[in-house]
């Protein structure tokens, strides 16, 4: 029972967090049926579990917020501020006692009555729910402890740098290929593990971003405000305990943006505003980093104003803190007692919160940006690391030091040399110029003040939110799995660098943050200027593509784009299955497409083509040149693997067929949910072991629980007097006898495999 009712609290909590934000837009939309349904679901979910577990109390509440949601369900009652209200009330009250039980703390009725009355029509008993703000400590348990997820994660972190040790004693000493062989194994097994424990540690930012239309509702509604918030990017993860040491700084944010940035809605209207506030609240990952941005169409900050603040307090003069530069004249606003509120109020004006902000981000290894347009608004970012992880780098060299660059964001790496790759000057500003493609070019050892022995001649074209630049270094290394971690506060600062690492040589790295880097350059992206741009005729933007030797010895092109990565794979990978190859990868099996001899090499090189969500393997001998294809193809006589013909320095090369491929081989991962078909009933194991490969391959899902919001196509059960599922949801029924006992018996018999599938493409085709 002990452990049934912390289930209960914890998904009581989880859903609870959620909740709130979903009431406040119900409000705001009294006919989204969707939101109302998910607020129904929880109150009776709440109640079911309250008559189970003996939470009289809770059982009390839940139903009868239960009863006013039927009502506004069936149309009988409209949906009113009271109402909600009341609603909202109740929520927070369950909250509380969820909170107390956790505790085993008691807490009395009082006012419950009051609650209960005030959900009835007509009712004058007037409530006021406001969401507790007040600071709650980390959570260390999400159904495991964290503890042990740090075990786990350091644990996984020393068998990557083992793994990668050991690989290069093997490159550098020598090895039999059976050992290869294995090591490419335990490789494929640790990235899996990897990948695995990763995910356990990562939750969805939404979490923390759940609880803010309910925060922002109630502080406009105290301070007389409208305000209209956006949020974006719930769906990005993020560890979970840094979710945690997230949630008082940005409460302190957004309250401060509410209170200090924007203005009361007579006063927008007097600046031509709309008289609603705009809030947006947003995540985004770049590179290593989740990127946290709060803006609001306000006052912005008023920087001669927060110096006179200052220089009111005796500590600096004005004249000094004039002389500062924009970024540092901002940065004023989190020195500690500094506020630019006249009054003290229950939400601000005490000057204590924006260095506590602070403290609180660089303690986690993260930075804060500030961009200001008076009158206009403020956009603050919070830069924050994802912790501890592992990602496959590229390391490079300038001088004596070595850096570390995700390989996410390398485009390509390319030595300088010949006409088709070379640096220019530009006005005094150098340029790359990699195949007719110009764009900037940041040195990396100038920009790091760096001087090595070497001439910078490989570039390194790495691509940011925005654009591309090439990044010069003096010398590429090996390509390596790293764990990342924040490095200290005064590294981070600096926006080049995006987390620290230790190598299995055993000299610390660190991470560049390609964005922070371009920031730090000053570039500014705009579209790419092309060599002929100038030209008068509109040009056609170019393609690239990737020139390989095939398996069959014929030399072929690939579009780049369709390219997700190259990777070499042990021959044990590729089997012949299910009526063609097949690569097992990653954990997962996806078709193969080879045109010659492959099973007598002990490796294969293989391009990940993918579109959207579709994958497939096509395996190569070599893959020797990125060139740009050309307009004109001689197309093929008949459909197949090869498009058609190309003239690349009057080579004839073979395109492939890109449509062909994916047509032929990636059929089954059509981007398209298959339609679910739900085995239901008693003999539901005999049907899943037996119909289950039949069904998948007929292109249904095969499931015998139903996942939260899903509704199946269709529902195959066993026997006459077997139950339906819920809803209208069509029910084929199977029978255990090959003769049809009653004339209007539309059942099935089990083994008649064309019948069954006749019967399951009418009904779910039906619906």
């Amino acid at each position: 029972m002990d452990d049934l009712l912390q289930e209960f609290i914890a998904e009581t909590r989880e859903t609870l967090e959620a909740l709130s934000g979903e009431i406040v837009a119900w409000e705001a939309s009294p006919d989204d049926r969707d939101r109302l349904d998910a607020i129904f679901r929880f109150v009776h979910t709440v109640k079911g579990s309250c008559g189970f577990l003996d939470l009289p109390r809770l059982a009390r509440l839940s139903h009868a917020a239960e009863d006013v949601l039927a009502a506004v369900r069936s149309g009988q009652r409209v949906p009113d501020t009271r109402l909600v209200n009341a609603v909202l009330a109740i929520v927070d009250r369950i909250g509380e006692l969820v909170e107390a039980i956790d505790a085993g703390v008691p807490l009395d009725d009082t006012g419950e009555d009051m609650l209960v009355s005030a959900l009835e029509e007509g009712s004058s008993v007037s409530t006021q729910a406001h969401a507790p703000v007040a600071s709650r400590n980390p959570t260390r348990s999400v159904r495991l402890n964290v503890d042990l997820l740090d075990r786990m994660m350091s644990g996984m972190s020393d068998m990557v740098l083992a793994r990668n040790e050991l690989a290069r004693r093997l490159r550098d000493d020598g090895a039999d290929p059976t050992v290869e062989a294995a090591l490419e194994r335990l490789s494929l097994t640790v990235a899996e593990m990897r990948d695995t424990v990763t995910r356990t540690r990562m939750q969805k930012i939404d979490a923390l971003f759940s609880a803010l239309p309910r925060m922002v509702r109630d502080t406009a509604a105290e301070l007389g405000k409208s305000v209209t918030l956006h949020v974006e990017g719930s769906d990005v993860e993020l560890d979970r305990e840094m979710i945690e040491m997230m949630r008082d700084p940005l409460v302190h944010i957004v309250r401060n943006a509410i209170d200090h940035g924007l203005e009361a809605p007579l006063e927008r209207r007097a600046l031509g505003k709309r008289e609603s506030g705009r809030l947006t609240v947003s995540a985004r990952q770049s590179g290593n980093q989740i990127i946290i941005e709060i803006a609001d169409d306000g006052r912005g900050i008023d920087t001669d104003r927060l110096i006179a603040k200052i220089a009111g307090t005796g500590g600096r003069s004005a004249k000094e803190l004039d002389a500062l530069s924009d970024k540092a004249k901002l940065a004023l606003v989190f020195e500690p007692g500094v506020s630019t509120k006249e009054a003290v109020t229950a939400i601000s004006g005490r000057g204590v919160g924006m260095d506590v902000v602070r403290a609180n981000v660089e303690q986690i290894g993260g930075r804060i940006e500030l961009s200001n347009a008076p009158g206009k608004g403020l956009r603050l970012a919070i830069h924050v690391p994802l912790t501890l992880s592992i990602i496959a780098t590229i390391g490079v060299g300038v001088g004596n030091q070595r850096f570390a660059i995700s390989r996410q964001a390398i485009e390509e790496i390319v030595r300088v040399g010949g006409d088709t790759i070379r640096v220019d000057m530009l006005g005094g500003t150098p340029a790359a110029t990699v195949r007719d493609r110009r764009m900037p070019l940041v040195d990396l050892g100038g920009l790091l003040k760096l001087s090595g022995d070497n001439a910078s001649t490989m570039l390194v074209i790495v691509g940011v939110p925005g654009g591309s630049f090439a990044l010069a270094v003096e010398s590429v290394l090996d390509h390596e799995e790293l764990v990342i971690k924040p490095a200290a506060p005064a590294v981070m600062a600096t926006g080049v660098y995006a987390g620290q690492t230790l190598p299995d040589s055993g000299l610390p790295m660190l991470l560049l943050d390609c964005a922070g880097i371009a920031t730090a350059a000053g570039l500014q992206f705009g579209s790419e200027v092309m060599l002929d741009d100038v030209a008068e005729e509109v040009q056609a933007p170019s393609v690239s593509a990737l020139l390989f030797d095939d398996l069959d010895g014929v030399r072929r092109l690939v579009p780049l784009t369709i390219i997700d990565r190259i990777e070499p794979v042990p021959v044990e990978a590729i089997r012949f299955s299910g009526g063609r190859l097949r690569l097992s990868v990653e954990g997962r099996i996806i078709p193969l497409a080879v045109q010659g001899e492959w099973d007598m090499r002990s490796t294969v090189s293989v391009l990940r083509l993918r579109d959207g969500d579709a994958e497939i393997g096509y395996a190569i001998g070599e893959a020797l040149d990125i060139v740009v294809l050309p307009d004109t193809v001689v197309p093929a006589k008949e459909a197949g693997p090869v498009a058609g013909v190309v003239s690349i320095d009057d080579e004839q090369i073979e395109l492939l067929d890109l449509h062909w491929l994916f047509a032929t081989h990636g059929a089954e991962l059509g981007a398209a949910a298959p339609p679910v078909c739900l085995i239901d009933g008693a003999e539901s194991a005999w049907m899943k072991t037996f119909l289950k490969p039949v069904l998948e391959g007929a292109g249904y899902r095969v499931a015998t629980k139903l996942k939260a919001g899903e509704t199946a196509a269709v529902v195959l059960t066993m026997g006459a007097s077997e139950a339906p599922a819920k809803g209208n949801v069509p029910v084929v029924r199977l029978r255990r006898d090959r003769a049809v006992g009653d004339a209007a018996d539309t059942s099935i018999y089990r083994y008649d495999r064309d019948g069954l599938l006749a019967a399951l493409a009418q009904s779910a085709g039906g619906r």
